[in-house]
């Protein structure tokens, strides 16, 4: 973790959180059982590595589709040293999911908005950042944070190999910028940070 620059009362919370995955992970299926293995860097640094791309000035961050905390609760980890003052809200439909966020959150003493509703049901400020992990495609992404987006606001996605292809799938509906960065676990995985997101005339989706 010397790489991210947290403190170790940051790490010291982060193995907490680990800890708590694995407990509840027995009892409800929180992620994939063959990711628990390496969950560290498949699920932790994974959503670690999200936090270089939030803008210093930004106050407010929402997260879609949260499930086990990933990426939203573990950068709630990283912004209560760096940035205390990000207000963020984790989106999480399933009620035994939002039970463990709360359980984790409450562990951890986060202050986080945990919202247990459907992206599409829910009412919310727009904000300054989103991220979202493994939830769906870009193309499904861009259409939930449309809503919620001002024009700076910037939109964190980590993608897998099929990164391209979702892009072109999302330009047809689409108009906005990507910056791709490279992802620090995965030779194939890419971080698309977009911005300046409209839709295009017509598109019955947005």
């Amino acid at each position: 973790m010397q790489k991210y620059d947290v403190s170790r009362e940051t790490f010291d919370r982060l193995k907490l959180y680990q800890d708590l995955l694995m407990e509840w992970q027995t009892r409800f299926n929180l992620v994939s059982k063959n990711s628990l293995e390496d969950a560290w860097s498949r699920h932790f640094i994974d959503s670690v590595q999200l936090f270089r791309y939030i803008p210093s000035s930004a106050k407010t961050l929402l997260d879609f589709g949260s499930g086990a905390g990933f990426p939203g609760l573990v950068l709630a980890v990283v912004a209560k040293e760096k940035t205390p003052y990000l207000k963020i809200g984790l989106v999480e439909s399933i009620l035994k999911k939002t039970l463990y966020l709360k359980e984790v959150a409450t562990r951890l003493e986060l202050s986080v908005d945990i919202i247990n509703d459907r992206i599409e049901k829910i009412t919310f400020p727009k904000v300054d950042v989103i991220t979202s992990r493994a939830m769906t495609s870009l193309d499904g992404l861009l259409g939930y944070a449309y809503r919620f987006c001002k024009t700076e606001t910037v939109c964190i996605f980590p993608k897998g190999k099929k990164y391209a292809q979702e892009l072109a799938e999302a330009h047809k509906n689409w108009k906005f910028k990507c910056r791709i960065e490279p992802s620090d676990i995965s030779e194939e995985g890419k971080i698309l940070i977009i911005s300046n997101l409209h839709k295009i005339k017509g598109d019955k989706n947005a």
